[in-house]
Order: C-alpha cells, then structure tokens, then sequence
C-alpha cells in the first residue's frame, strides 16, 4: 500500500496488478507424520483461511478504501501448490476448500482436470476465516511450532526461487556465448 501511496502522490497510476503467494500443499507436507490423524491435511488449508481473513480485513480498511477510491486494484491471494501430496487425501482438497472472491488458484494440470472431472463448489471461504484459528491451536497442542514451519517453508521457497533464478541465468549466459560464437565465424558464403 505504502508503493501504491507513493505512485499517487507521484501521480503515477496505481492500478498495479499483484498478487500475494501461499504454498498451501507443503504446510501439510512439511507436519506429515508428525501430528494426530484428525489433523492430516489441514495446515495449509487454515494457514490459507487465517491469511485470507487478514486479507479481507485489509480490504475493508479505511486506508485501502481511499487508495481503492484513487483507482488500485487489490493485490490478489493467490493460492499455489494446491496439487495434493498426500496420497490418501482427495486429489482437489485445496481446491475445493479455498474457493473465494479475488483469489487465484494455480492447481496443476492433473489437479485441474480431476476437479473439472467431479469436483464441487461448496461453501465460500469465510471473510472471517472459520475454524482457522481452532484449528491451527490444535496444530499447537499437538507439538506444532508454527513459526518454526513458517521460516523452514520460507527458507526452502526462497531456496528454490534462487536456483531457478540462477539455472536461467545461466541458460541466458550459454546462448549469448553461443550466439557470440557464431557471429564471430565468417559466413562461408560471403567469402
């Protein structure tokens, strides 16, 4: 918001499109076999619930109503990771319980199509985030470090981005020296 502001006062547009990531599959992953049976495969979808509760409450306050007025657009939820990893859980369980307003979800194919096959949309995601927070206490109660999980996920997602980064980068870095290889040999034909 505080970039948004900034391209007002500058008079810049501030109709900036974003969105805002969550791994929602590998919070489950990163606590499997290490909680209760009730409580398989239910992390990410209350860290999804807390975070859009936030989200929605972020929405509705007086400083995002004014930039909103000035013409921004809401940062999107985007929900990523929501192929199930869990073989024994259902494979749109992401899916089906994160549906809601002014969210994205980037389900795989195999995921995609298995909800296009028998999936369904129930209730929406509740504004107020439901049963997030019972849930996630029960998630403590069972010897969950929340926090702990929130930085080891992050640490690996951070991992991950840089070495994408830096594979591509040293994709785009063979084929400049490969392109200025072959500008360097002389063109038979020209001789």
């Amino acid at each position: 918001m505080r970039g948004i502001e900034r391209r007002i006062r500058e008079g810049l547009n501030p109709a900036v499109p974003s969105v805002a990531s969550i791994f929602v599959s590998r919070w489950d992953k990163a606590v499997q076999g290490k909680v209760p049976e009730e409580l398989r495969d239910r992390l990410g979808i209350a860290v999804a619930k807390q975070a859009y509760r936030a989200y929605r409450e972020l929405l509705g306050s007086a400083r995002w109503q004014r930039l909103e007025n000035e013409g921004a657009r809401p940062q999107r939820m985007l929900w990523a990771s929501t192929g199930t990893k869990d073989p024994e859980a259902s494979d749109v369980l992401y899916v089906e319980a994160l549906v809601a307003p002014l969210t994205i979800n980037t389900m795989p194919d195999k995921t995609l199509k298995a909800f296009a096959e028998r999936g369904k949309i129930g209730e929406l995601l509740p504004p107020d985030g439901g049963d997030a927070e019972e849930v996630l206490s029960a998630f403590v109660r069972a010897g969950v470090e929340l926090q702990g999980v929130a930085g080891q996920l992050q640490k690996e997602g951070a991992d991950a981005f840089d070495e994408s980064w830096s594979a591509l980068l040293s994709c785009i870095e063979h084929k400049a020296r490969n392109l200025t290889a072959a500008r360097a040999v002389p063109n038979a034909l020209d001789q």
